[in-house]
């Protein structure tokens, strides 16, 4: 567990804070998205909490130790993937993770078991005589989060790891993250890709501008600003259309009624079916969603698409 507790980042002081202020807890067990537009302070968030930077003020907490006070004992327990893993080019991937694994005290034996493993994972031991040099972007992705997982940690962050990667890749990362969940982990997803934040993600935290302005549970996901509303109905009529006007605009072709910039709130949708059924018509089907954590996202932070 990572409890970010008013943190603020101050890089220099003819700048606006990177971070201000900032609360936020990534929870054992779950999947945190962290969203923002670019300079919006997810990397400052994220290299803070690995302890790669440190807070100008406020904490950050590892599994209850301070990544000031206790860096080592923090930091470990934290694994970080960045957006552009970074390793020595001449390097073969067997004896720099075994170089890894020495920071843990992992024994021989241990630590080549452990490591033929994670390379096998993720996909790289067909590669193993092959220079990191030689490693495509998305190779260097996924020994990075071999390296990055070789001492157990508790917590993983993932940095956009899913930028640049292929559609086989980007199913990797989500499966694995569903894996280390699974095991109780606390996991960080920084991603541009909102639509795969919006997937995978327990809670979702926006950013902007170095301040949370919003943290969203799964359950509200599915209704997030104005509704709209997917029907089909059998006698569909003028009457019909003026009803669900009560509502808000009524759209119609061929195959289903969508009732747009609805005035009505998710969770008393059921109204209207009710309605209808009472007025005579028959439902085939009423679907009410939300708008996309994308379009949520830039109207909240008021920037037009």
């Amino acid at each position: 567990m990572i409890e970010i507790q008013g943190a603020t980042k101050i890089y220099s002081r003819k700048a606006q804070p990177a971070l201000s202020n900032l609360d936020l807890e990534m929870n054992n067990g779950e999947i945190l998205g962290l969203v923002g537009l670019n300079g919006a302070g997810k990397t400052t968030t994220i290299r803070m909490t690995s302890g790669i930077i440190f807070p100008t003020s406020g904490k950050v907490m590892v599994d209850g130790f301070d990544i000031v006070k206790q860096k080592v004992k923090a930091a470990r327990n934290v694994g970080w993937i960045p957006e552009f893993p970074n390793f020595e080019p001449n390097a073969k991937p067997l004896p720099l993770m075994k170089y890894f694994a020495g920071y843990y005290g992992m024994k021989s034996e241990e630590a080549n078991k452990k490591i033929m493993d994670l390379l096998e994972k993720v996909s790289l031991k067909p590669y193993l005589n092959r220079k990191l040099r030689n490693y495509s972007q998305g190779m260097k992705k996924r020994f990075a989060i071999a390296e990055s997982i070789v001492g157990d940690p508790q917590n993983v962050l993932f940095d956009e790891t899913l930028n640049g990667l292929d559609p086989e890749g980007v199913l990797f990362v989500r499966n694995l993250m569903f894996e280390l969940r699974k095991q109780g982990k606390a996991i960080l997803l920084s991603s541009h890709i909102l639509s795969e934040v919006e997937d995978v993600a327990d809670r979702v935290a926006i950013i902007d501008h170095g301040k949370l302005i919003k943290v969203l549970k799964r359950n509200e996901l599915k209704s997030l600003g104005k509704l709209r509303v997917h029907l089909q109905i059998e006698n569909f009529n003028d009457q019909c259309k003026a009803l669900l006007s009560e509502y808000g605009e009524v759209e119609v072709d061929e195959s289903e009624i969508v009732l747009r910039d609805t005035t009505i709130q998710y969770d008393q949708v059921s109204v209207i079916p009710e309605k209808l059924v009472n007025s005579g018509y028959r439902i085939r089907k009423f679907d009410p969603v939300g708008e996309s954590l994308e379009d949520y996202f830039f109207e909240l932070i008021g920037v037009k698409k």
